[in-house]
């Protein structure tokens, strides 16, 4: 019987984090499938890493509802077996609920979560089934806090992490990992997208793409379920715990109101 072609997943796959991890995972010898929205951004990324022996592209947009159902098809008519699901995909946006147009706050609960808890059920039993498998949840510094005016997306972030260490007790002895992965600032496009460019918040230091998915990566070796790359994150993420909610509610809130 042939051996499975085990793949590293990696979604969100075109830019920023995602394109790092899709770089580091092949140079460890990774083969990959790289989903996202963008075709042309995946085929240059496939070329870039070795052409389709090495990376398969499969554009497709998470947010809509048949997504992980056509993902999941898609790579079962090539062969292919997910032994690592990166869920990267994610999008945010600055502003006032009330004044945000629905349907992006809504897509951000599906992209953000709804993907997230979808490819992981989808996936995970065949890696329970084979007593091996590695999820990367990246979810963000956000989800340690509210965020006013960035209230959304800090709770669909929130979500992940709460999921992801949930989840971690369930997979002890099944052979299989998982890891919450929380950046903070991180040198992508996702500053334009989410309207972030204006707010103190981006004002900041920045980590590279680079680092943060080495920090990933160095934590899944080692079997860290929480992974917050940069020192400075690591002293926010753990201050947070002793300061009233008030003020982290009012702090956050200065940091993320747009200007």
């Amino acid at each position: 019987m042939p051996s499975p072609d085990l793949r590293a997943l990696v979604t969100g796959a075109s830019s920023g984090i995602g394109a790092a991890f899709a770089r580091a995972l092949r140079a460890r010898g990774e083969r990959l499938v790289l989903v996202a929205r963008r075709a042309d951004r995946l085929e240059a990324m496939v070329k870039a890493l070795g052409g389709d022996e090495q990376a398969a592209a499969i554009s497709v947009d998470l947010m809509a509802r048949d997504a992980g159902a056509r993902l999941e098809e898609e790579l079962g008519r090539r062969g292919m077996v997910v032994d690592l699901l990166v869920n990267n995909a994610g999008v945010g946006d600055t502003g006032r609920l009330s004044g945000e147009p629905l349907e992006a706050l809504l897509g951000m609960l599906d992209l953000n979560a709804r993907a997230m808890l979808e490819l992981t059920r989808r996936f995970l039993p065949g890696m329970i089934e084979r007593k091996r498998g590695r999820i990367i949840n990246v979810v963000s510094t956000a989800a340690f806090q509210p965020i006013p005016y960035f209230a959304v997306y800090a709770a669909t972030k929130a979500f992940g992490l709460s999921f992801t260490e949930g989840l971690s007790n369930e997979l002890k002895g099944t052979g299989v990992q998982i890891q919450a992965l929380c950046p903070g600032l991180t040198a992508t496009e996702f500053q334009q997208v989410a309207k972030t460019e204006t707010v103190l918040f981006n004002k900041t230091g920045s980590m590279t793409p680079e680092a943060v998915v080495q920090a990933s990566l160095r934590g899944l070796d080692r079997g860290r379920l929480r992974v917050v790359p940069g020192l400075s994150n690591r002293l926010v993420a753990f201050s947070q715990r002793f300061a009233p909610g008030s003020l982290v509610r009012y702090v956050s809130g200065e940091l993320f109101r747009p200007r």
